[in-house]
């Protein structure tokens, strides 16, 4: 049910702030405004909530950091408003991790829409995963050498130390771990990870693996130029 959710919306103006929670309540959700980031922040550390919509303009910390922020944490979903229509901050925000991307003015309808539509893609991927946890009989394991996931306890090992990943970062470490070697299209990962559902770009994908890459220093996930993704490994040659 709708009410189940708890949405963060993040703007310095009030009046966008209102307008957005108003249709929000329509809807059944739950909401909570705030003023700033370093508010927004504090939230997210005492009682994290199950989606943000977050402006950019913030004054202080901007929703770029906030957003950074979060994301390195964890995959709730994340739409950024901004009065920014140029291509450059739309692409920062994905790169940065959200989720859309929505430019003001805006129709508080779509972003409600849009809001949805995050949920219902989010719901669908926890609880598949949660799926895979339940009909699994034993801890299963993915050894690569220098990588091992631990995929019941949702862990992955890099070299002997413990790597913190977002639950999209490590699905998208085990789908490349589980193939070796295997080519992989964008829009193959795309599907694997976001869902059949997932209606954004591609370049999703880049970004996460670009996370990936920072986290997780000489990964063996090289590009396929024209293609996707590999995990290059002495794994699973022929």
């Amino acid at each position: 049910m709708n009410n189940d959710y708890l949405i963060a919306v993040v703007d310095d103006d009030q009046n966008i702030r209102n307008l957005i929670e108003a249709y929000l309540h329509k809807e059944n959700y739950r909401t909570i405004g705030l003023a700033n980031a370093e508010e927004a922040w504090t939230l997210w550390r005492t009682n994290p909530p199950s989606m943000w919509v977050m402006d950019i303009m913030l004054p202080g910390m901007d929703g770029y950091e906030l957003c950074r922020r979060i994301r390195n944490e964890a995959e709730v979903p994340i739409i950024m408003i901004s009065a920014k229509d140029n291509e450059v901050d739309k692409i920062l925000g994905l790169e940065l991790g959200s989720d859309d991307y929505l430019v003001k003015p805006f129709s508080p309808r779509e972003l409600v829409a849009r809001i949805k539509r995050q949920l219902e893609r989010w719901s669908k991927i926890t609880n598949s995963e949660v799926m895979a946890l339940v009909n699994e009989a034993k801890p299963t394991q993915i050894d690569l050498g220098e990588l091992q996931l631990m995929l019941e306890q949702r862990r992955a090992i890099w070299c002997g130390e413990e790597v913190d990943l977002t639950s999209k970062e490590f699905l998208m470490l085990k789908v490349l771990a589980e193939h070796p070697n295997r080519a992989f299209t964008r829009d193959e990962l795309l599907t694997s990870v976001w869902g059949e559902d997932y209606f954004g770009s591609d370049r999703a994908v880049d970004h996460l693996i670009k996370r990936m890459r920072k986290k997780i220093e000489h990964l063996p996930v090289e590009s396929v130029w024209g293609h996707g993704y590999r995990m290059r490994t002495a794994r699973g040659e022929s």
